[in-house]
């Protein structure tokens, strides 16, 4: 799939990444819930659990492109490669990048994975923010820097620092990311854009829905709005 271009993912940082998942869910040509994809596979679950938390929330929403890693924080005999590897690839691809980093180590988010001076370089190679399934140190400084980072919590110190795998699609945060995926990233968590969908498509769905959800906001806050109105809105 051909990247889209930065007017497109300036428009896509401008939804949730809850109206996004449910603008693909109706791309996919459902509703929500997905009643209608029970018999094409299901709907999605392009979206992250509730373990992992924006931990700079300050810094907003975020669009980009996946590059994906697993590491170690503790155990210094896990299969090591150089972390010159991963930072080529970064180096290498086409940006805004977002790195979704596993902890992969037996004793899971016991250490951190990811921390001020990590935020640096990734910073400078095209990095516009961070997915991590583990452990996070070093916030004051990563807020310094600019970096949003998730993580599922915050951890003093870690122990031998491997990389073990790098851009291969994983499973993280309960969905699965493969490299070059499109992500929208917030407050309530990460979205992905199914690589079969047409992101153009999911952006003029979201604001499809934005406008329909206003016109209902609109409607059911109205102090004339009444139970009946709402049993004429449910029978349509």
């Amino acid at each position: 799939m051909a990247k889209p271009d930065e007017t497109l993912l300036e428009n896509l940082r401008s939804f949730s990444s809850a109206t996004i998942f449910n603008a693909v869910v109706e791309t996919m040509g459902a509703t929500q819930g997905g009643r209608e994809l029970e018999d094409k596979g299901g709907q999605p679950t392009c979206y992250t659990n509730h373990h992992l938390k924006y931990l700079t929330p300050e810094f907003g929403n975020i669009a980009g492109y996946a590059v994906t890693v697993e590491v170690t924080a503790i155990d210094p005999n896990s299969p090591s490669k150089p972390w010159m590897d991963y930072y080529k690839v970064l180096n290498e691809t086409s940006g805004p990048i977002i790195t979704f980093m596993k902890d992969i180590d037996a004793q899971k988010h016991r250490g951190a994975s990811f921390g001020d001076n990590m935020a640096a370089v990734h910073k400078n190679l095209g990095v516009v923010g961070a997915i991590v399934e583990g452990t996070v140190r070093d916030l004051k400084g990563i807020k310094n820097v600019g970096m949003p980072i998730w993580g599922y919590g915050l951890v003093p110190g870690h122990g031998i620092f491997n990389l073990c795998n790098v851009n291969q699609t994983i499973q993280i945060a309960d969905i699965t990311v493969s490299p070059g995926d499109l992500a929208i990233a917030d407050d309530e968590g990460c979205t992905i854009i199914p690589n079969n969908l047409d992101p153009y498509a999911v952006l003029n769905q979201a604001k499809t829905i934005i406008d329909r959800e206003n016109e209902f906001q609109n409607l059911v806050k109205s102090p004339s709005f009444s139970l009946a109105d709402w049993e004429d809105i449910a029978s349509t």
